[in-house]
C-alpha cells in the first residue's frame, strides 16, 4: 500500500471514529431530557405502568423516573413521588425549601400543575374523575378535573365531600353541587354582600337559573347589586366604578327629582329574588329584585324637617352568557316619591258651625 493510500485510510478511519463519537454523544445527551437514551434498570425496581407501555422506575438513590417500554428515559429520576393520571400526566413531589410539594408534568418535562400544593387527592364519583388540590401557602382548595384543566377559575376557602354532594365555601358565599356519574350540578347558592353597613344574601334555588349562573357570575351580579343600591341613595357614580356596566347602561337614584328630601339613608336590604327577564337581544337576561328599607328627611311646607322610614323596591338588570361579557345594564326603584303621610282633611263648613252651635247650647 502506497504512503498515499496509508494515508487517506488513516484519514477516513480518523472521520469515522469522530462520526462514531459525535453519534454516541447524542443519543446520551437527549437520552438525558428527551427519552432517546437506553438505561439498565434491575426489574425490581420498575413499577407501575400506563396504557402507553410507560413504567415508573426507582433508581439507586431511591428517586422515582418514567422509561418508555424500549427502555428510553422519558422522565429523569428526580422525584420522591411520582404517578400516572390523567393522559401523558406525571403527579410528581419534590422537597422544595424543605416543603414536599406535589404539582403536575407532562412527559416533556413541562409543569402542567404548578409545584405548589401539600396535597392531591384523586376523587371519583362512577365515570366522573376529579382531583382536590390543597395549596401549601393556605388552607383553601382549588379543583381540577381528569386531565387537570381547573373546574373553576378560582380557589374555594374550604371543600367538603359526602357521597353525592360538594359543598364549596369562599368569603362571599355557599355553593352545594350534586356530584354523580355525570359531573357536577350547581345545587343551590347562598352569596354575601353588603352595601354601606347594610348586610344582605342572595338566595338561588332556581335550577334554570343555576344551570346558566355559575359561581363567578352569581357573586358579580349579588355584588353589583349592592353597587347600584350604594349609588341610589348617593347619587355618586363612583359607587359604579367597579361594577360590570356597559357604555349604553341607565341607573338612576332614588327619588332623584323629589326637592323636599334634605337626605336618604340605607338601613336594611332584603327579599332579594333573581328571576330570568325577557329580552329583545340574543343574550340572556337577569333581574334582581330587593326592597330597601331607608330613612327619609324630609321639609314640609313650613320647611320643618320630618322623618320617614319606609321599604321601596328596586331592580337591577343584568346580561351575559359568561362571566367574560356579564354586565348590569340598568338599575331604578319601582315608586317615583316616598310614601309621605297624607294631611290631615280639612273640616268642612257645615261640621264647624254644627260644633260651634252645640257648644253654645
Amino acid at each position: 500500500m502506497s504512503k498515499h493510500m496509508r494515508l487517506i485510510v488513516t484519514v477516513l478511519f480518523a472521520v469515522i471514529l469522530l462520526l462514531t463519537a459525535a453519534i454516541t454523544k447524542f443519543y446520551s445527551d437527549t437520552g438525558k431530557s428527551t427519552g432517546e437514551g437506553a438505561v439498565k434498570i434491575d426489574a425490581e425496581k420498575k413499577l407501575g405502568s400506563d396504557p402507553m407501555g410507560n413504567r415508573i422506575f426507582e433508581d439507586s438513590s431511591g428517586l422515582y423516573g418514567v422509561i418508555d417500554s424500549n427502555e428510553r428515559v422519558v422522565i429523569d429520576p428526580q422525584w420522591i413521588e411520582l404517578k400516572f393520571v390523567g393522559e401523558n400526566l406525571c403527579m410528581v413531589s419534590k422537597r422544595l425549601n424543605g416543603k414536599l410539594m406535589t404539582g403536575c408534568i407532562d412527559f416533556e418535562g413541562n409543569v402542567v400543575v404548578p409545584m405548589i400544593y401539600r396535597d392531591i387527592i384523586k376523587q371519583s364519583r362512577g365515570n366522573f374523575v376529579f382531583y382536590t388540590a390543597y395549596p401549601a401557602a393556605d388552607n383553601s382548595c382549588v379543583l381540577y378535573d381528569i386531565d387537570f384543566a381547573p373546574l373553576f377559575r378560582r380557589s374555594w376557602d374550604s371543600c367538603s365531600l359526602t357521597e353525592d354532594e360538594m359543598i364549596l365555601t369562599s368569603t362571599n358565599g355557599t355553593y352545594i353541587y350534586n356530584v354523580d356519574y355525570t359531573g357536577l350540578t350547581l345545587k343551590s347558592a347562598d352569596i354575601n354582600g353588603i352595601a354601606f353597613d347594610c348586610e344582605y344574601e342572595l338566595n338561588v334555588r332556581n335550577k334554570n337559573i343555576l344551570s346558566e349562573l355559575d359561581p363567578d357570575m352569581l357573586d358579580a351580579i349579588c355584588a353589583d347589586s349592592g353597587r347600584y343600591i350604594e349609588y341610589a341613595f348617593t347619587g355618586s357614580r363612583e359607587y359604579l366604578s367597579d361594577a360590570r356596566t356597559e357604555e349604553k347602561s341607565v341607573f338612576t337614584a332614588i327619588f332623584p327629582d323629589d326637592k323636599k328630601i334634605l337626605s336618604k339613608k340605607l338601613t336594611k336590604l332584603s327579599n332579594i329574588i333573581i328571576h330570568k327577564t325577557d329580552s329583545d337581544d340574543e343574550k340572556p337576561h337577569y333581574t334582581v329584585s330587593m326592597t330597601a328599607g331607608t330613612e327619609i328627611v324630609y321639609a314640609d311646607d313650613e320647611d320643618k324637617p320630618h322623618t320617614l322610614e319606609g321599604s321601596y323596591r328596586a331592580v337591577v338588570e343584568f346580561c351575559g352568557t359568561s362571566s367574560n361579557d356579564l354586565a348590569a345594564v340598568s338599575g331604578k326603584f319601582l315608586q317615583s316619591s316616598p310614601d309621605y303621610p297624607k294631611p290631615p282633611e280639612p273640616e268642612n263648613d257645615t261640621d264647624t258651625q254644627d260644633a260651634t252651635a252645640a257648644a253654645v247650647e
